[in-house]
């Protein structure tokens, strides 16, 4: 199998989408540097090339962020294959249990995954996260309110956390 990509301009930002073994590993922000990185290292760890090429399943993507942006969706319903650690993927999917239009702080994702003392993990795995608004990472504030780190930008994120709020009652 090869990796797939393609990309994707949304209303805030355009984004790498990328499709490995007909699940999506990659919806990050195309000017950050990581993405490249996280591009390559899966290549080499699959040995497998990637191919600037339009797939069913990225066209649903798409579909599916079109729906998001104009909030008609609300919930992503897409196979998912992030890369990562075993305790990256633990705080991904906690990410996944906050309701759109909700926030929540990076303690508190700490306490659900019953690690409260790794915060600063926590906020490392976040950051590491290669599912940008399918994995809802906007969603996490600081414990005072603040919008702090985003791979996006500060006023990306609060651009995804004003849209969610314009549609959460929809």
């Amino acid at each position: 199998m090869s990796i797939y990509t393609q990309t994707y301009t949304s209303p805030v930002g355009e984004l790498l989408l990328g499709e490995y073994n007909y699940q999506l590993c990659l919806c990050d922000w195309h000017n950050r540097p990581k993405h490249n990185a996280f591009i390559k290292r899966l290549s080499e760890r699959a040995q497998q090339s990637i191919i600037n090429q339009d797939t069913l399943l990225l066209q649903h993507v798409r579909q599916q962020l079109e729906e998001y942006f104009t909030g008609k969706r609300h919930k992503f319903i897409l196979p998912l294959r992030p890369i990562g650690t075993a305790f990256q993927q633990q705080v991904w999917q906690a990410l996944r249990y906050i309701d759109y239009g909700k926030t929540s702080y990076y303690q508190q994702i700490a306490y659900n995954i019953e690690r409260p003392n790794a915060i600063r993990a926590v906020a490392n795995a976040i950051a590491a996260n290669p599912l940008a608004i399918i994995i809802p990472c906007h969603r996490i504030i600081a414990k005072n309110g603040q919008l702090q780190g985003f791979a996006g930008g500060i006023n990306t994120k609060e651009q995804l956390l004003n849209l969610e709020q314009q549609y959460c009652a929809s």
